[in-house]
């Protein structure tokens, strides 16, 4: 029995070429409509709204507005500022509300009559220049000790002044004087009510005690009122009480240096029978005085300076080294030294006495 050959199948194109081309055609379209929705897509999703993150920004604080007294005051001019704190000054004087310590010193006067009357003679007449103000303590105990001279104790009242408004402290200086100036009418009631007292141990020691800076002038009458060929040459400094007084207490001892005093009245005489007669130290002949009459008084323009010198401590020592006159008389000679070439060192850096 023969086999019959089965015949081949054949594929039949539906459309024959046309048809394959289409088909491609449809096929790469497919895929270009593919690409189409997927570009699509994504610029769907960039077009998504976008979240904006807003970061706190940093404001000042919040100043208060200031108040009418306080804008009063900054538009207020100096000499107005001036004359409403004397008005002040004078309402607590008429009202008693005010205090005094035990000394009498009253700190208000000081500074409302004081130092405003002394102001124009330190910054305009004598033009003065202060030197090693740091040496001098901010706070606590100390003694203060300078050359003293002319004529009258104008040196003790700059000083005053330079401590009141140089000091980064502002430190109150709280002078020993002489019982003349206590005993004279007005003047011994302005010098206690400006914070001085007699020059005595017991008071000092309290003073020191209370944290006080306190200034002596241990050559006394005899610097003040030494004739002017002796300018700046040490007079005698007593027996060193000022000293007993520090060694006591261990406050530190301030050499002060006064250069300019000498040349304000240059005293030339001294009338000792006109001095016995008013019973005062001395009586002194000026190149203006008594020849010019009251204009006499005026003193000379010369140009000042002041230096403080290291301190001198006196804490090492035992209260009871204060009776040991041996060591008492050492350290009046230091201080003494100390502020003598000090003197010499200034004068050898002045050109003039008048402009400096």
């Amino acid at each position: 029995m023969r086999e019959q050959a089965v015949p081949e199948a054949r594929v039949i194109p539906l459309h024959g070429e046309q048809g394959r081309n289409g088909a491609h055609r449809a096929a790469q379209a497919a895929v270009a409509t593919a690409q189409r929705k997927s570009q699509a897509g994504n610029d769907r999703q960039d077009l998504s709204p976008v979240r904006v993150v807003r970061r706190p920004v940093a404001q000042d604080p919040v100043q208060p507005e200031p108040s009418a007294a306080e804008l009063a005051s900054q538009a207020m001019p100096a000499w107005e500022e001036r004359l409403a704190d004397l008005l002040a000054f004078l309402r607590r004087r008429a009202s008693g509300d005010y205090q005094i310590d035990e000394f009498g010193f009253d700190r208000e006067f000081a500074d409302h009559l004081v130092m405003p009357t002394l102001r124009p003679l330190y910054e305009r007449w004598f033009r003065v220049e202060t030197l090693g103000m740091s040496n001098v303590p901010a706070e606590g105990g100390a003694l203060l000790v300078a050359n003293h001279s002319g004529v009258l104790p104008i040196d003790a009242m700059m000083t005053t002044v330079a401590l009141r408004d140089h000091h980064p402290a502002g430190r109150h200086l709280r002078m020993l004087g002489a019982d003349l100036l206590f005993r004279t009418p007005m003047l011994g009631s302005i010098a206690r009510k400006a914070g001085h007292t007699l020059a005595c141990n017991p008071d000092a020691e309290r003073l020191l005690n209370s944290d006080e800076l306190v200034g002596v002038w241990p050559e006394g009458y005899k610097g003040v009122g030494k004739p002017f060929k002796d300018r700046y040459k040490l007079q005698r400094f007593g027996r060193g009480g000022f000293v007993s007084a520090a060694m006591r207490t261990g406050v530190p001892i301030i050499p002060c240096s006064i250069v300019g005093a000498e040349e304000i009245f240059p005293m030339v005489a001294d009338l000792k029978p006109l001095a016995r007669l008013f019973g005062l130290p001395y009586f002194p002949i000026t190149p203006t005085f008594p020849l010019l009459g009251p204009l006499g008084m005026v003193p000379l323009p010369s140009k000042w300076y002041i230096e403080f010198g290291e301190p001198i401590r006196t804490d090492r020592y035992d209260p009871a080294d204060a009776e040991d006159p041996m060591l008492v008389f050492n350290i009046t000679d230091q201080v003494r030294e100390t502020i003598q070439q000090t003197l010499y060192s200034l004068l050898s850096q002045r050109r003039n006495a008048f402009t400096g």
